[in-house]
């Protein structure tokens, strides 16, 4: 049988194991920082207003580069995403070549929009240049 003092300490172990499994605020933070970035482009960030399609896109890592198509979607106007990603983009290195296109360090990014009941549903094509 455990003493009182040993079941207090079992005790305090088991709660500090509970804290330390679940994940705070700040886990969950990083969790929602990460869902704002496009889905295998970790740093092209989501637009606000956009919720990324779960399983919706694919990656191929080539010796050649990388191919990423992604998805998402939401009740946005092209027009706003194009000047989000207008304004964006080039901060991260990214130069606009044309309308919806973007090149930098040897990638071709390209958005194209599709539209299905009021909701915009963005395709982002990442591909070797």
């Amino acid at each position: 049988m455990l003493r009182a003092p040993q079941r207090l300490l079992i005790a305090m172990a088991l709660v500090l194991l509970a804290l330390v499994v679940q994940p705070g605020p700040v886990a969950a933070q990083a969790q929602n920082d990460a869902e704002r970035y496009v889905a295998g482009i970790p740093d092209l960030p989501l637009m606000p207003g956009l919720e990324a399609l779960p399983d919706s896109g694919v990656v191929f890592d080539k010796p050649g580069g990388r191919i990423v198509e992604a998805f998402a979607q939401g009740n946005v106007s092209p027009p706003s995403v194009t000047a989000f990603y207008d304004e964006t983009l080039p901060q991260l290195g990214w130069q606009r070549e044309a309308l919806g296109v973007y090149l930098r360090e040897g990638e071709r990014l390209q958005l194209a929009f599709s539209q299905d009941a009021g909701k915009i549903t963005l395709h982002f094509r990442l591909l070797p240049q």
